[in-house]
């Protein structure tokens, strides 16, 4: 009988101890995906900003021809 209480002892120690690493591992992907959250959502602010900033370069010179366009010469 204290055999089995012994070894339900060790079982009980060894979850506890699994828990307790388990929880530290959520703990750190918790911080690793709210650091990410953040990164994304400043990602996309400059996105964002980067995109308004070339419509209005766009916006401001319309009669300019295309970089791409072939000289009459040719």
């Amino acid at each position: 009988m204290s055999q089995t209480i012994e070894t339900l002892g060790k079982r009980v120690d060894e979850l506890e101890s699994q828990a307790a690493f388990q929880d530290e591992l959520i703990e750190s992907l918790n911080a690793t995906v709210a650091k990410q959250d953040r990164e994304l959502l400043e990602l996309k602010h400059q996105l964002s900003r980067l995109s308004q900033r070339v419509k209005d370069i766009g916006d401001a010179s319309p009669g300019e021809a295309p970089q791409d366009e072939t000289p009459p010469h040719y």
